[in-house]
């Protein structure tokens, strides 16, 4: 099977959604938003050039990371494996969902600034993020979690808020 590894940086759209499975497992999506930008040489001006919707699927540690940092209008950056899923709605139209498994999740920094609190800061000062965000047993120490409770909200810099 080959993979398809790509990068896409955009903003979430809705608010990140978690679930159990009936095997135990969760699972965190949420859908972002790219948009292509293009510069028109006639006017000099940016105009929007289409726009990318996937949705984003988290699981084990990164999980826990996104859960608490992530927030609908966030700017985001997100890596993983993407997958065309192919479905029929409930009204039975035919319908194609392009899809990424994450296996990196993080701010973009170029619109916004987070604080960035290391899991093994956690587990020194004590749990801030509640039993459901522990690290899971067998995951190394030392990653990073993007704006953790105690940090200031992610914010928008005006002049990258239209980008």
């Amino acid at each position: 099977m080959y993979e398809a590894n790509a990068t896409v940086i955009g903003t979430i759209v809705n608010h990140p959604v978690k679930r159990e499975l009936p095997n135990g497992e969760q699972v965190l999506t949420f859908r972002m938003a790219s948009n292509a930008r293009r510069l028109d040489h006639h006017t000099g001006e940016w105009v929007d050039n289409g726009t990318l919707f996937l949705t984003v699927s988290c699981w084990r540690r990164l999980l826990a990371g996104v859960d608490a940092s992530m927030r609908r209008g966030d700017p985001v950056i997100a890596h993983g494996q993407l997958r065309s899923l192919e479905y029929r709605s409930k009204d039975g139209v035919d319908r194609r969902d392009l899809e990424m498994r994450a296996t990196a999740v993080g701010p973009d920094l170029g619109r916004c600034t987070a604080q960035v609190t290391r899991w093994s800061e956690m587990r020194n000062t004590g749990d801030r993020f509640g039993a459901e965000h522990q690290v899971p047993a067998g995951d190394g120490l030392g990653e990073n979690s993007a704006a953790a409770a105690a940090a200031p909200p992610l914010t928008t810099h005006p002049e990258h808020a239209g980008a």
